[in-house]
């Protein structure tokens, strides 16, 4: 059943757990770091669980699929230090359109 919004419906959701270890994030700053997210594609939604360890003061202030596999997080630290985050695993839980459900491959 359609919701009468053009590329409304959900076609897939999935989880993806990525050890990452990001730069350090300099103080009072956002910064964009990208991530190899295997599977994601443009036109995706994703939404990024942070490990429990992260930092006190910093924080993701969204995330964006830039290419196929990849995301780019926007980190922000609060402080007034740079925060340097140790590697940890990330939760990107993704969500794929309907409207993009067409240009998935397999292989």
């Amino acid at each position: 059943m359609s919701s009468g919004i053009i590329g409304g419906n959900i076609f897939a959701m999935c989880a993806v757990v990525v050890n990452f270890n990001p730069a350090s994030v300099a103080a009072a700053t956002v910064a964009a770091q990208s991530i190899t997210v295997p599977g994601v594609l443009l036109g995706d939604i994703v939404v990024v669980v942070p490990p429990s360890t992260l930092n006190a003061g910093l924080g993701i202030a969204g995330a964006l699929v830039t290419a196929a596999d990849t995301v780019s997080v926007r980190f922000v630290n609060a402080t007034a230090g740079a925060l340097d985050p140790a590697a940890a695993d990330y939760v990107f839980l993704v969500t794929r359109p309907e409207s993009i459900a067409g240009r998935v491959t397999t292989g």
